[in-house]
């Protein structure tokens, strides 16, 4: 197992190499800089002179290799630079944010788990009849709405007309929370479920269940014991890649509801070509999705013996 973990983290590596250099090229390749940016923003009109020199403090003016290799050196020595627009340390920066993307990651997920769990088994065990129909339709709505769509919608009814939360977030706390949490799980729970519907089913439909059933083993000790556990694998896959998509952040949810996670950071640092910021973003997407998919993997290892035993542990 431990020669396995190894394998897989030397195999990253090259991985996140690759979209360092991928992500810096790309933004280099926008168009603009953080220096016309700031010019257009302001309306002044200065000198190329004073621009070349703006340019040239920022190291902008160097060659792109040059640019790549001075950011990737600092960044391997844990140093993202400074960001341009606002001077300060890009690393305490997006660490202020972090706690925010982190309270929102946590109750999306707990509420989709609330959600889709157990309504896409009770729509597996009530297969064709009216709560399954229900169900799935209710689902097919969800999964329709864009998060944009549910966000106004929540911040309608339930901010606006009812008055039971803030219109937009107030502070990093459970009230401001509520509402794009919602708003995620709302999304998340519409798909998921489906999936673990069909996940169900599928072990309902094998030969053990119908086995257990004859032998007269109670339907809630085989679906507790055999079918859920059956089913963990594609349940875990998931919950964990959901778990990476939240902690990079929902961009569009973040800034309707103004909540101060890294999603709103990297909309704020693309709208005015802060490169430093945008860097550590890029990074810590690549590092939450590696880590996610080895940590899945991991999990596969220990939910289903059969992969334990399978001839994979080279």
């Amino acid at each position: 197992m431990n020669s396995y973990v190894w394998k897989r983290l030397l195999q990253l590596i090259p991985i996140l190499f690759a979209i360092t250099f991928l992500s810096f090229g790309m933004m280099r390749l926008a168009g603009s800089d953080v220096v016309m940016q700031k010019m257009e923003n302001t309306g002044t009109i200065v000198s190329q002179e004073v621009v070349d020199a703006a340019r040239a403090e920022l190291g902008l003016d160097r060659p792109f290799l040059v640019q790549y290799f001075v950011w990737l050196g600092k960044l391997v020595r844990g140093d993202m630079g400074n960001s341009y627009v606002s001077g300060k340390d890009v690393f305490s920066t997006f660490l202020s944010k972090l706690p925010a993307t982190l309270l929102l990651t946590v109750v999306s997920i707990l509420l989709t788990i609330v959600v889709s769990i157990p309504l896409g088994i009770l729509a597996a065990v009530k297969q064709n009849r009216f709560t399954d129909y229900f169900i799935r339709f209710m689902s097919f709505v969800g999964n329709s709405m864009p998060n944009f769509f549910v966000s106004l919608v929540l911040m309608y009814f339930l901010a606006i007309k009812l008055k039971i939360f803030p219109v937009i977030s107030s502070g990093v706390t459970l009230k401001s929370v509520a509402m794009p949490a919602l708003t995620l799980a709302i999304a998340m729970s519409a798909k998921y479920l489906r999936q673990v519907r069909a996940t169900v089913l599928d072990e309902l439909s094998k030969d053990y269940v119908v086995g257990a059933k004859a032998r007269g083993v109670r339907f809630s000790v085989t679906m507790i014991k055999s079918v859920l556990r059956a089913s963990l694998v594609s349940i875990v896959t998931l919950l964990t890649l959901s778990i990476g998509s939240l902690l990079g952040g929902t961009a569009i949810v973040e800034s309707i509801f103004m909540w101060d996670g890294v999603g709103k950071m990297a909309v704020d640092a693309i709208n005015m070509r802060d490169y430093p910021i945008i860097q550590a973003y890029v990074m810590w997407m690549a590092i939450i999705y590696v880590t996610v998919n080895l940590l899945t993997d991991l999990s596969y290892r220990w939910l289903d013996p059969r992969i334990r035993l399978g001839g994979m542990e080279q």
